[in-house]
């Protein structure tokens, strides 16, 4: 889920993501050695290739210059969601209920931060996610990241 400096890129980058046709899914925010990784993730619905990925970069480069969002060093990467795509938003968990995903949580809960499994459900307060033990309520607000896993039988 967002922090507020990730709440504050998305609403900077938003606009220009779409402008070009693109949905912005999400991005993260991620320490790197010295300096910081923006990861921003986009899609549209003919997929995504390298040259959508630079044409991008190139204009969130250049609105990040501007505006100066991020202090210190940072660099941008752009990139396709893939076939393990990360779900940042509500719509996304609700779009692939029945599909297999991996999700980690900040806190642990019933004795672990990782679960895989089923998505069965989601809404704005919990993800229900099917794992061998049977159904795994976690707490929307605890989800660290979540991702599919389509590699897994």
């Amino acid at each position: 889920m967002m922090t507020g400096e990730s709440d504050k890129l998305l609403g900077l980058l938003q606009p220009v993501v779409a402008g070009l046709g693109y949905e912005l899914l999400g991005l993260q925010l991620l320490n790197q050695g010295s300096g910081r990784l923006l990861r921003v993730y986009i899609d549209a619905p003919q997929g995504i290739g390298l040259q959508d990925c630079q044409q991008v970069s190139r204009q969130l480069s250049a609105l990040l210059d501007v505006e100066e969002p991020l202090s210190g060093n940072y660099s941008l990467e752009v990139s396709s969601p893939g076939a393990d795509r990360p779900l940042f938003k509500l719509e996304h968990y609700q779009r692939f209920i029945g599909q297999r995903v991996k999700i980690r949580l900040r806190m642990a809960l019933l004795g672990r931060k990782r679960f895989a499994g089923k998505l069965v459900s989601a809404d704005k307060d919990e993800v229900v996610v099917e794992i061998d033990e049977g159904p795994a309520y976690l707490p929307m607000q605890q989800i660290e990241s979540a991702r599919l896993d389509p590699f897994h039988s």
